[in-house]
């Protein structure tokens, strides 16, 4: 089996150390199987991402030694693709549009009819708020100014389980199956967002689709994004992509045990540079 795989940062800030463990993990995996190490820029936040931080990432990744086999992709290159898989959702009838906003959504799932706020890998689960009372086909056109979330329950119809493959830390370094029963993603996802009222996509849809798009295998990334790969995967299976075998490694915490952000810039790649460090200090500081 080939070995493909990818480290996708987006330019919304100063590479810390744990995005250098990350990318040299992956780097190192593909090395040692013969394979390809591709990089991929999660831009598809327009007013989050900036030019300086996409070319510092190229910076910092070339002085650690990482070396990319293809051109980068650059997901505000993707839009098209993004917009097809969409369009097809909504066509079957599997998306709705929704109006409410983050406090709206608090106080619907806050009511004492409600019980409990439940939180899911993706937040709060939707309580369903503008959620259509029966899911059909549509045949207009996408909508502008809202947010497209999947009805999970329509999604998930003929589907009795996700399954995926981990080779990571969840799975002690041994390959495991896990599996996630249809009314498991309805109760513990719920309706997630797949397009954002200011910007088309969303995490969740372009991850599934950009991984397919360069023949990702093998996805690396945190342990913190576990848990999120039952959407990807039933992503997949609704949109016919291949589901890669998964590994998510630990995370990289400060003297607190709290992972860092891109806040610490302290932590900051360019920082130890700036301070003299050499790449080989930072694979020590990261335990590689």
């Amino acid at each position: 089996m080939s070995f493909v795989t990818r480290f996708a940062p987006s330019p919304t800030g100063p590479l810390h150390l744990g995005h250098a463990y990350s990318a040299l993990l992956a780097h190192d995996m593909a090395r040692a199987a013969g394979g390809t190490f591709l990089l991929r820029i999660e831009d598809i936040d327009r007013q989050r991402s900036k030019p300086e931080w996409e070319a510092q990432i190229y910076d910092d990744l070339t002085w650690l030694g990482i070396r990319w086999d293809a051109p980068p992709m650059r997901q505000s290159d993707r839009l098209p693709a993004y917009r097809a898989a969409l369009d097809d959702l909504w066509r079957r009838g599997l998306l709705y549009p929704c109006t409410c906003n983050r406090r709206d959504i608090q106080a619907a799932a806050s009511a004492p009819q409600e019980g409990a706020p439940i939180h899911g890998p993706d937040g709060l689960i939707y309580p369903g708020t503008c959620r259509p009372a029966r899911a059909k086909p549509q045949a207009g056109a996408l909508p502008d100014g809202v947010a497209l979330r999947l009805n999970m329950a329509a999604a998930v119809v003929g589907i009795e389980d996700v399954r995926f493959s981990e080779t990571g830390e969840p799975a002690a370094g041994v390959a495991r199956d896990f599996v996630v029963t249809a009314p498991e993603l309805i109760a513990g996802v719920g309706d997630i967002v797949l397009s954002r009222k200011d910007f088309l996509g969303s995490y969740h849809l372009s991850v599934v689709l950009d991984d397919a798009a360069q023949g990702i295998t093998h996805v690396i990334r945190g342990a913190d994004l576990f848990e999120a790969t039952k959407i990807h995967v039933l992503l997949q299976r609704l949109l016919g992509l291949p589901a890669p075998i998964y590994n998510h490694h630990r995370l990289i915490r400060d003297e607190h045990g709290k992972r860092l952000a891109k806040r610490d810039d302290a932590r900051a790649i360019a920082t130890y540079r700036a301070e003299g460090a050499r790449p080989a200090d930072i694979r020590a500081l990261v335990g590689l």
